[in-house]
């Protein structure tokens, strides 16, 4: 007999900072870490953008000591993750600093783990892929500070790992790897390029809307004890607030963002959006279309954000008879006009404006852009399937290879 869960959980166990000018306040923060000397974790396109020096003038100006490690690639592989491991160890870093995309925050993250706890990566990852081992505490502090506006990595406690040679993605998850402090300046965010801007944005929309619609909490098992109720504990009150929100942010400024790169207001409602989207979804976990990408993206070359962007619409089309009236709330404050509509047709209006705004920004229409082709349907539908951390969050039951295939031939 089903027995429901009656409580949920709601974490937001780090500190945030935001604001235009709050990375000029790095170096308080690394102080109020407890920290002496850090390790910037970046990518070579930050450096190059000369968002770097943002971060190590003010370290400079208030004496504390850094390196940089700036070999992080996107959807970075295994190899990259012990790169940086490596890279740490060599050094006495009390504080470590994420600047750039989800790609180098979750390094980030990651590294302080194995830096504190010792370890190689593949004992923490998941079995079968790998040994399963518990994060047993906090790491070295990190810091995360995004210079994109979607992947929330900088108050999530996971991690993902693109396994090059399984051609496969995996994740480490723990509350231990939420970063201590998301310090979000907008300002970091003005030299992405339209691309950049428009697939991580579309990253935080989906965050926004399947957090919003995942299964509820009391639609979960009750666990057998508290310790054993999941991360991803299902929506409830707290996160429908905070996810609506962040889809109303996504709807009125990553248009504008895209267009012009230099609007800050813009640039802040979308960095505003993706907080708070991260903030719900690793609360209340996501479903289908991250559980797709995952499979999409570790078979084929494309990155993370550009997978969600296109798969969205038409798992939204899945999943909208699950509850009409949630996604009808999306369509409302997407700008749709809903009065008087039936409950279902005011549903189906969310994926037709989610696929209106990814129109007009340029998100391709179909998998075929990225070398899919309809003959890999069924590889990817069986890569999805082995992805039950996200499926079971998912409003409509995604149970079968069918209904994954269902979705994706929509794609073409």
């Amino acid at each position: 007999m089903f027995n429901p869960d009656s409580v949920f959980e709601f974490s937001l166990n780090h500190f945030i900072k935001f604001g235009a000018g709050a990375a000029e306040e790095i170096g308080y923060e690394v102080t109020k870490a407890g920290g002496t000397k850090a390790l910037i974790v970046t990518d070579r396109g930050v450096k190059e953008a000369g968002l770097l020096q943002t971060i190590t003038e003010p370290l400079e100006h208030d004496g504390i000591l850094f390196d940089v490690f700036d070999s992080i690639i996107p959807e970075p592989t295994d190899a990259t993750f012990m790169e940086c491991v490596t890279y740490a160890r060599r050094g006495k870093y009390d504080v470590i600093i994420g600047l750039g995309g989800g790609s180098s925050i979750d390094v980030a993250k990651t590294t302080g783990i194995l830096l504190k706890h010792g370890g190689e990566l593949i004992e923490y990852i998941a079995p079968p892929t790998g040994g399963g081992r518990p994060i047993p505490g906090p790491g070295i502090p990190v810091i995360g500070c995004p210079t994109t506006a979607g992947t929330g990595s900088e108050v999530s406690p996971a991690s993902v790992i693109s396994l090059k040679d399984e051609k496969l993605k995996v994740g480490i998850s723990s509350p231990y790897q939420r970063p201590v402090l998301a310090l979000v300046d907008p300002c970091l965010c003005v030299s992405m390029s339209p691309a950049i801007t428009a697939f991580t944005g579309m990253d935080a929309l989906s965050h926004a809307i399947e957090c919003y619609v995942t299964r509820k909490f009391d639609r979960k098992a009750k666990p057998d004890s508290p310790g054993k109720r999941p991360v991803y504990g299902g929506s409830n009150p707290f996160t429908d607030v905070i996810a609506l929100k962040a889809v109303e942010l996504v709807s009125e400024n990553l248009r504008r963002a895209c267009d012009n790169g230099e609007d800050l207001d813009a640039r802040w409602g979308m960095s505003l959006a993706s907080l708070l989207a991260g903030i719900a979804f690793t609360n209340s976990g996501l479903g289908l279309v991250h559980a797709m990408a995952l499979s999409l993206g570790g078979k084929f070359p494309l990155s993370h954000g550009e997978a969600v962007a296109t798969l969205l619409p038409a798992v939204m089309e899945y999943n909208a008879c699950s509850d009409f009236s949630k996604f009808a709330d999306i369509a409302s404050v997407m700008g749709e006009d809903t009065l008087g509509m039936g409950r279902s047709d005011a549903a189906m209006m969310a994926a037709r404006a989610v696929k209106k705004l990814a129109d007009d920004i340029g998100i391709p229409a179909g998998l075929k852009a990225f070398g899919v082709k309809e003959k890999d349907i069924p590889l990817l539908a069986e890569g999805t399937l082995k992805i039950q951390r996200l499926l079971v969050g998912n409003p409509r039951k995604v149970s079968r290879a069918e209904q994954v295939e269902e979705v994706l031939k929509k794609l073409f």
